[in-house]
């Protein structure tokens, strides 16, 4: 009987059976997951900062903002309802809104306009350097600084001293701001700032007009006696006068009368005013003596000092007035970023294809035409980041408000992270509303904070 032979199955090529070790893929995954967890390792003290930093606040404000000031009692959204019917907050608004709007514009571009400039000029490392130079200076230097530079002593204010020398320059101040007339002795003050004499003057009379409250140091250096023009006699076609300090120096002498030691006022204008019409006007000398020829006989005149003999001196601009201390708080940040805009667009500048530029020059354009249709379009990511991270700066300004701003107009100037800090800490104790104004500004910048990421992304892929 024949016996069928049972064939083995063939073996593979190269005679190895086939194997039930690991996958060949794992070695790879297994170093990949190394790979992952030694990233974290080196992350976690980042992340846990982050957290602790970043995240957990923002979670305490959010929850912090539901309850009363004392933190006992879950008040819901009425933190919000009192936050939108504040004045002070809506205040902080406002100026948060201008901020924003202003300050960003302008900086991006005055950058742009200086990064072009800067191109041209043969010292632009140094002129870079000077620009960029206050932003190593802290916001409470500068804050210092420009209250000082916005002081409304011009003695102290380099702004105000300028404004006070070009206004001086054309229209001269009164020199006697603080003069009034001694009462009851026949100059009598009028409303509108003037003193008059009564009305029964005639030609050929001699008045005297005695002023008090002329500190020495107002009286000109030519001032000279009056007691001799006060004697003098008028002719019958003149009426004379003299205007003095009705003061004797160390005392002595007699109110209403000139004295020999007082002096005259030179400078002074006065009027002849008959039925209420000014008829004549003179100037005193330097001992103070006026007089008015070719009056008109008969009685009926007087004599006034006009208004503009006492005008206070200019003083210049109340730059921290309610008015205009937000657009000065803005100047003040301008002068600190913008070297942070130049700069940055500056580096934009550099990287631009000098080649499109060449050929628009060949082609004949203009610089102009270079810089609208061709700079400008160029540089509109860098223009948009710089324009982005300032607008998420401005949002945060705090220092540079406290600290410019006097007591009286604070709240005029007011804005929203100031507004937080007064409401938590500086007085008000109430951080549940404090923490809702918090939360306020985190959603007002993390648009423009997701924006700018977006841009970071777009530009690494």
């Amino acid at each position: 009987m024949a016996v069928t032979a049972r064939h083995a199955p063939p073996a593979k090529a190269g005679g190895a059976p086939p194997s039930r070790s690991t996958p060949s893929g794992n070695p790879r995954r297994r170093a990949a997951r190394r790979r992952r967890l030694i990233a974290l390792v080196f992350l976690f003290p980042a992340l846990l900062l982050l957290g602790a930093l970043v995240a957990y606040p923002i979670v305490f404000s959010v929850g912090r903002s539901l309850f009363d000031a004392s933190g006992d009692r879950f008040v819901g959204v009425d933190n919000y309802s009192e936050m939108f019917s504040d004045p002070a907050t809506l205040t902080a608004i406002r100026n948060t809104a201008i901020w924003v709007v202003v300050a960003p514009m302008l900086l991006t571009g005055l950058g742009l306009v200086l990064a072009v400039l800067t191109e041209k000029v043969r010292w632009a490392t140094a002129f870079k350097l000077l620009i960029f130079m206050p932003m190593a200076i802290s916001f409470l230097a500068a804050g210092i600084i420009f209250r000082v530079v916005y002081e409304q002593d011009p003695e102290r204010g380099v702004l105000n001293a300028v404004a006070v020398g070009v206004h001086d320059a054309f229209k001269e101040g009164s020199a006697y701001p603080d003069a009034r007339a001694r009462l009851g002795q026949g100059l009598d003050p009028r409303g509108d700032g003037s003193y008059r004499t009564g009305p029964n003057l005639a030609p050929g009379r001699t008045v005297s007009l005695g002023l008090v409250g002329v500190p020495p140091k107002d009286i000109p250096a030519e001032a000279r006696p009056a007691a001799k023009a006060a004697s003098a006699s008028a002719a019958a076609h003149e009426l004379r006068g003299v205007v003095y300090v009705d003061f004797t120096p160390g005392g002595g002498g007699r109110p209403g009368r000139v004295d020999p030691k007082e002096k005259g006022l030179p400078g002074l204008t006065v009027e002849a005013v008959r039925e209420g019409k000014v008829t004549a006007r003179s100037t005193t000398a330097a001992d103070g003596s006026f007089r008015f020829s070719g009056l008109s006989p008969g009685s009926g005149y007087a004599l006034q000092l006009p208004r503009k003999n006492f005008a206070k001196p200019y003083t210049g601009i109340a730059w921290l007035g309610p008015a205009l201390v937000t657009p000065a708080i803005i100047a003040a940040y301008m002068w600190i970023w913008t070297g942070f805009a130049m700069v940055l667009i500056g580096a934009g500048l550099a990287a631009l294809p000098r080649e499109t530029l060449e050929a628009a020059r060949v082609d004949g354009a203009s610089e102009w035409q270079i810089f609208r249709r061709i700079t400008v379009p160029l540089l509109g990511p860098v223009l948009g980041v710089v324009f982005v991270t300032l607008v998420i700066n401005v949002m945060k300004v705090f220092d540079l408000v406290y600290i410019i701003a006097p007591g009286p107009v604070q709240q005029d100037a007011n804005v929203l992270a100031m507004q937080m800090w007064l409401v938590s800490f500086g007085g008000g104790n109430n951080q549940g509303l404090g923490s809702a104004i918090g939360v306020l500004l985190l959603l007002l910048v993390a648009p423009a904070m997701f924006l700018n990421i977006r841009r970071f992304r777009r530009s690494q892929s």
